[in-house]
């Protein structure tokens, strides 16, 4: 070979070698940005348990899957406070997401439905132990009981001055559970698509149900919820995005499962609640049904 040659041979070797450190050094630094990331994204986790209230009665007849006495919840009360878990709300989760902190072992108390039961029974509890809990009413019902005026702790729905009321105390906070999608209706149960709807109807239809809520919620509370919480935890494939478009920071569904929310406000949508039933101690829910750490 001759030296000419040599020289142009020995040139591209060179030229190979450094471009082949360049692309090593690519995804060096490629694989090293994501390995941060992922370190930032979990620095930040924080495990929210959140468990869902329906009613609440002294009538033992009526204790069940939906409905738990005034000492039950009472209990689940005392057994949070003696193992040093504290009562957040929605907002403590939101602004966590915006860079603020959260207690040690933080956990969510929510009732769905909004009946008056919740405001004779659990409210009272709150007020006295000084605990926190997140109520989703439906505004039909807050609505129609604000105008009969009617009170039974059997059926009756808080009314929108019960809703101030709890509010104004700082401990309880109010969440959408739609105007009146928390039913069977045409097919398709709560915020579900119909069979057969098209999707223009759909979102149209979506769209104007919880938009009256929100209006109704701001209405008569002074505030719109920041929080979708989906009657029976139902959905279709495209509800949780017009859910997003409609302004909501988070979601809460009812697949038992513990969250994990980190700094990422993503990590809000479709939260997981465990279902308390009654008949069972507190203990026994808290750490068998929801395995927290006592």
């Amino acid at each position: 070979m001759k030296s000419g040659q040599k020289g142009r041979l020995y040139a591209l070797v060179r030229l190979d070698l450094r471009l082949l450190l360049m692309g090593l050094l690519t995804v060096l630094l490629g694989t090293a940005a994501v390995i941060t990331a992922r370190a930032m994204a979990g620095a930040g986790s924080v495990d929210i348990p959140i468990v869902m209230y329906h009613s609440v009665l002294k009538d033992r007849a009526y204790h069940g899957k939906y409905v738990i006495s005034p000492a039950e919840f009472e209990n689940d009360i005392l057994y949070l406070k003696e193992h040093g878990y504290t009562t957040i709300l929605m907002e403590d989760l939101i602004n966590y997401t915006n860079g603020g902190e959260l207690p040690e072992k933080p956990i969510l108390l929510t009732f769905d439905d909004g009946y008056y039961n919740n405001y004779l029974y659990a409210f009272e509890l709150a007020k006295r132990y000084k605990v926190k809990f997140v109520i989703s009413p439906i505004g039909r019902y807050a609505d129609q009981y604000s105008e009969s005026g009617e009170t039974n702790a059997y059926y009756t729905h808080a009314t929108w001055e019960q809703l101030r009321e709890m509010t104004g105390s700082g401990l309880v906070e109010v969440q959408n559970h739609s105007y009146d999608m928390h039913r069977q209706q045409e097919g398709a149960q709560g915020a579900k698509q119909r069979p057969g709807e098209p999707d223009k109807d759909y979102r149209e239809r979506l769209t104007s149900d919880i938009s009256k809520a929100q209006e109704a919620f701001r209405e008569n509370l002074g505030k719109a919820p920041s929080t979708f919480t989906y009657p029976f935890g139902a959905m279709s494939k495209s509800t949780p995005g017009i859910i997003k478009e409609l302004g909501f920071s988070a979601s809460l569904i009812c697949r038992e499962k513990i969250s994990a929310v980190t700094r990422d406000p993503e990590s809000l949508y479709g939260l997981g609640r465990f279902l308390r039933e009654s008949g069972m101690s507190s203990k026994e829910f808290f750490e068998k049904r929801m395995k927290l750490s006592p």
